[in-house]
């Protein structure tokens, strides 16, 4: 145990399917690593108890809890940090206000979220929530940068055992859809701070001056960015595109990170709801003001509100069934592209269409070729480059295909998932001007009513802990490195003045290549045709949308990924692959009683979780722990024991037995630690004779619904449970 009850291991709670697998593997864990006097805590960063911690003065003692997320972004910063990150719920709006009603409904007294606040109480608790939306974890405790990669057993894996891929035909209709001016991209300017600066971002109007932000401080060598996207470009291109979109014969879809863009991404969401339903606004616009329609929140929240209304409900269907059909997240339940902002999330989307051949679910339930609306053209040719290139030649062979491995800047919030303090919908036409503290102005944009502003930035000494391991990373390989930088956007003309004099000074420029994103997909693509391997070097949102893409490609899941943050001050995060499909495996499981969430990511995480600790702490039973681990996680890929997809087959709990079998077995039969190996060989034997008996009871509860108390804050007796529902297996872990 670490001193002052700081465990060796923190293991986040979170939310959906990484939750409840954890109710049945985190016991496992802990039962296996007290024989190396190894103590494995949990800290809560789930959005009900982010929601929970915020408003302490809204309960009561019994129900008060602490704020581990706080808590996790001091420790993080320590050199002893140890943290195994599940994938959590980065909120949209309409969870958000889904899991406040739950815990309101379980009897916290929560206030509700105020959609128009307008009193200054109702201002504040707004702010409260809105500091919970979105990727509110990630910057907290990301203060390192990302090496992301396959495992070498999972691509080994992958290799042997092909998943199925969609054909790609030449003719093939779908295309990706981007603005050609006005949008983040084309509007962007950039500056390299020369010193310290503190600034201030104003709004100057006919009427006056408005102060959007102030005293946000920057160290010297801050890479400072501010763009806007025009609304009335944005409008005049959601049109043109649902309009060709009619003419093509294709599904229209709409490709957003609503979760994580927790500012711009909902208004732009909530201008294509506008567009979609044109007509439906402009004739009854106040009607639907009335009835609290908000657009941002979708089109499932507006026919909510309106049903009730025949006239607006019938002009509703009359659009429709003049529209395009739709890009659909459930063609069975009716659900669109366009219900909720957080459904469609680009980075797994987009992935998911490309592996099928570029189909999408229409609402007939059938495949189509699809319009892949992406407004901003900063990240877009990354998929149209892709969809281009299968078109031309054909789908990849994940059998011979090589990997993409990534190397990712998102120290200190980097980028643009850190920019949601400094993004404002303009509320006046104008000059959005930021000021630094000598007079300086840094930036300046003219803007209209209902633009899109923001501004995001890059510390200096992340950017060189980036180069830097990325240098490390290319010298362990020997892979092709490729810098996804555009020398023609203003901010990675500044990144590349870093990049170059750092590759220079240490000797190693020739190994490196520096491409726009357009360029580096093309030729990432053709390496791994080759049977070949590379390093993308990204920024933030890059290594987000590359390290779904090639998984996806090459494995068919992103959660399968090794994905370990050095951080800068000598600490450890491990995080354990994407939650993207979570939702449906939790409807899954309460209808069914079957969760096919897949733990790989978690156990290749565990592994190097415990050989840090043996590196940081000098203990070696944890270094046998996380080799075994690693064994384990072989043993689960070679026979096949990952969780299956129908009801009545073997799912996650399976997976867990056996891996903890294997586990206990590669414990068992190590030389290195006789202790271990002594502790371990009857539970190896009582797991091996138990089998019969443990797959039996694992399989009876399968077939029926699942009771969690509850889907943002499960009860969580109930959850163990169901996902503990072997006595056998129980008693064996003690």
């Amino acid at each position: 145990m670490a001193e002052n009850n700081t465990p060796d291991i923190v293991y986040t709670k979170v939310d959906e399917a990484p939750e409840l697998a954890s109710a049945s593997l985190l016991p496992i864990i802990r039962s296996f690593a007290a024989a190396a006097g190894v103590s494995v805590g949990t800290k809560d960063i789930s959005l009900a108890g982010r929601i929970l911690a915020t408003f302490p003065e809204a309960l009561t003692d019994a129900q008060r809890q602490s704020d581990d997320l706080a808590w996790l972004g001091d420790w993080v910063k320590k050199p002893e940090a140890n943290v195994i990150k599940l994938p959590n719920i980065s909120a949209s709006v309409p969870q958000l206000v889904a899991a406040i009603k739950e815990l309101q409904g379980q009897g916290y007294a929560l206030p509700d979220y105020p959609y128009e606040a307008t009193t200054d109480e109702e201002k504040a608790v707004q702010a409260k929530y809105d500091g919970i939306k979105g990727s509110a974890v990630n910057p907290v405790l990301r203060e390192g940068n990302s090496d992301r990669r396959a495992a070498a057993a999972v691509k080994k894996f992958a290799q042997s055992n092909p998943h199925r891929m969609g054909e790609w035909s030449k003719d093939s209709k779908t295309r990706v859809a981007s603005m050609d001016g006005g949008d983040f991209f084309s509007n962007e300017v950039s500056a390299t701070l020369d010193k310290a600066a503190t600034a201030k971002i104003v709004l100057e109007t006919a009427s006056g001056e408005t102060v959007l932000k102030e005293g946000v401080s920057y160290p010297a060598g801050t890479v400072v960015d501010a763009t806007y996207m025009s609304a009335a470009k944005l409008d005049a291109f959601l049109e043109d595109e649902i309009a060709k979109t009619k003419e093509e014969g294709t599904l229209f879809s709409l490709h957003m990170k609503a979760t994580m863009m927790k500012v711009s991404d909902p208004i732009i969401f909530g201008h294509a709801v506008k567009a979609w339903l044109k007509p439906v606004f402009d004739k009854y616009g106040d009607a639907l003001k009335a009835l609290g329609v908000n657009p941002n929140s979708g089109l499932g929240d507006l026919l909510e509100r309106v049903k009730d209304n025949a006239e607006i409900v019938a002009a509703i269907e009359e659009v429709r069934a003049a529209r395009p059909p739709m890009y659909m997240v459930n063609s069975d339940k009716g659900i669109t592209n366009l219900h909720v902002p957080s459904d469609v999330i680009i980075d797994a989307s987009m992935p998911a269409l490309i592996r099928a051949g570029g189909k999408g679910w229409g609402p007939d339930g059938k495949e189509a070729d699809t319009n892949c609306v992406i407004p901003d053209n900063s990240y877009a040719p990354v998929y149209d480059a892709s969809i281009e290139f299968f078109k031309a030649n054909g789908k990849l062979n994940p059998a011979t295909a090589g990997t993409v491995q990534n190397i990712g800047l998102m120290a200190q919030k980097a980028e643009e998932y850190g920019s949601h303090p400094t993004t404002f919908e303009i509320a006046e036409a104008g000059t959005v001007k930021m000021i630094l503290d000598d007079g300086t102005v840094l930036h300046s944009h003219a803007v209209e009513a209902g633009d899109i502003w923001r501004s995001a930035s890059a510390r200096k000494a992340p950017i060189e802990d980036w180069v830097n391991l990325a240098i490390d990373r290319q010298k362990a390989t020997g892979y092709r490195a490729i810098f996804w930088l555009d020398a023609s956007r203003a901010h990675d003309a500044q990144l590349i003045e870093f990049v170059k004099p750092i590759l220079e000074a240490k000797g190693v420029a020739d190994k490196f290549e520096i491409m726009a994103p357009r360029e580096a997909t093309i030729a990432s693509l053709e390496t791994i045709t080759k049977g070949e391997n590379t390093i993308a070097i990204t920024g933030n949102v890059l290594r987000d949308y590359l390290t779904d893409l090639f998984p996806i490609l090459e494995l068919a899941t992103s959660a399968k990924m090794l994905s370990i943050v050095k951080l800068m001050n000598g600490g450890g995060l491990f995080e354990t692959g994407a939650g993207g499909s979570a939702p449906k495996h939790v409807q899954q499981l309460v209808e069914e009683n079957h969760l096919r969430w897949d733990s790989l990511g978690e156990f290749c995480a565990l592994g190097e979780s415990f050989k840090f600790l043996a590196d940081q702490k000098g203990n070696e039973k944890a270094r046998v722990l996380g080799d075994a681990v690693d064994a384990a996680t072989q043993g689960i890929l070679d026979h096949d024991r990952s969780p299956s997809r129908k009801v009545g087959e073997p799912d996650n709990r399976d997976s867990h037995y056996w891996f903890a079998r294997y586990w206990a077995e590669a414990l068992a039969a190590q030389t290195g630690d006789a202790e271990l190996a002594a502790h371990f060989a009857p539970i190896a034997k009582a797991l091996a004779e138990g089998e019969a008996a443990i797959v039996g009871e694992l399989a009876a509860v399968q077939g029926k619904p699942a009771d969690l108390g509850g889907y943002y804050h499960g009860d969580a007796e109930k959850t163990a449970g169901v996902m503990r529902p072997s006595a056998t297996l129980n008693g064996i872990l003690g």
